[in-house]
């Protein structure tokens, strides 16, 4: 229409006070102008940060977001069993879960535009983390300060259903990689998993501690885990840095209050850019795909083991030269 009719229309709607129907623009457009958002669990630090910077980029945009959370396997084949999003959501963003081919199928057959965060499936919009490379980086950290008798602390899959995703494992790779590389042999009894909490840290460092070698530093696939793990140190009587290291994953915001030294791998912009490119996917544009590295962020919690403080390295030493901070 001419812009004189569009100014008439607009200043009519004013005096009547009018205001848009968002039930009829739905019926009009065919869109609900609303996300769903499906994580494993709602009550952890790092779904709840993704979940708010995802939930203010789409809001931004006009939509709403619903929250789905399938914490248990029976809930999850529930929610991909049926049509629980048709003429709900426009799209859904699936987060630190690894969707099936199936499970895909039923969500684009109830006209579903799909992004993941935290997985990957080929011609689906995704965001992720370098997950391998971090572990690698993280270990390297702790090799290039003397440690050799490493642990890993990592997150169990509950139930055998993978709600927690592929990264878990994918750290854990990065773990056994970076011993590989300096000619350590792999000591499954390092490798313990729990629940992703505190108390699972706990849990899994405790019996680290009554092993018959006890190992000089950690490496925990989690924050949350981590907090834990110094939890049982400090009630064990052991210094941290002075007689254990620990190195954590996500860079938690209280990370600067207890000064460990973690892995961060931009949680809030992993948040974004998943809204954004399920945006462009409903605005007809391809979906792309990131890959966010991640940086080591050095604290209080890591340093030489105690045996090397007072031991200058010799030039042959295997953890003197060739590992990088970085992935």
């Amino acid at each position: 229409m001419s812009a004189a009719t569009r100014k008439r229309v607009q200043n009519a709607a004013r005096e009547l006070g009018y205001s848009a129907s968002p039930a009829a623009s739905r019926l009009a457009t065919g869109r609900t102008h609303a996300v769903g958002i499906v994580v494993p669990v709602l009550a952890k630090w790092f779904f709840g940060k993704v979940i708010g910077e995802a939930a203010q980029t789409l809001r931004e945009a006009g939509f709403d977001v619903l929250l789905f959370e399938l914490a248990t396997l029976a809930q999850r084949e529930r929610f991909f069993g049926g049509a629980h999003l048709h003429g709900r959501t426009d799209g859904v963003i699936i987060m630190a879960l690894q969707p099936t081919k199936d499970e895909l199928e039923s969500l684009t057959s109830q006209g579903q535009a799909v992004a993941l965060l935290g997985a990957e499936a080929q011609g689906i919009g995704s965001v992720s983390v370098d997950n391998v490379g971090a572990g690698r980086a993280a270990v390297r950290h702790l090799l290039n300060l003397g440690h050799e008798r490493i642990a890993f602390i990592g997150i169990r899959d509950e139930e055998g259903s993978n709600l927690g995703g592929v990264p878990p494992l994918q750290r854990l790779m990065g773990y056994r990689e970076a011993l590989s590389e300096v000619g350590l042999p792999r000591d499954s009894k390092l490798e313990q998993l729990d629940e992703n909490s505190v108390a699972g840290g706990a849990a899994a460092m405790s019996r680290l501690l009554v092993a018959e070698q006890v190992p000089t530093a950690a490496f925990v696939a989690s924050d949350e885990m981590a907090f834990g793990v110094l939890k049982v140190l400090r009630k064990a009587g052991l210094d941290v840095p002075r007689d254990f290291s620990v190195l954590g994953f996500d860079n938690h915001e209280l990370c600067d209050v207890v000064d460990l030294t973690t892995m961060d791998h931009e949680v809030a912009e992993q948040g974004q850019d998943a809204a954004r490119i399920l945006l462009d996917i409903l605005n007809g544009r391809p979906p792309a795909t990131l890959v966010f590295p991640a940086r080591l962020v050095v604290r209080e919690t890591t340093a030489p083991p105690r045996a090397l403080r007072s031991t200058a390295r010799t030039p042959d030493s295997p953890h003197s030269a060739g590992h990088s901070g970085t992935p």
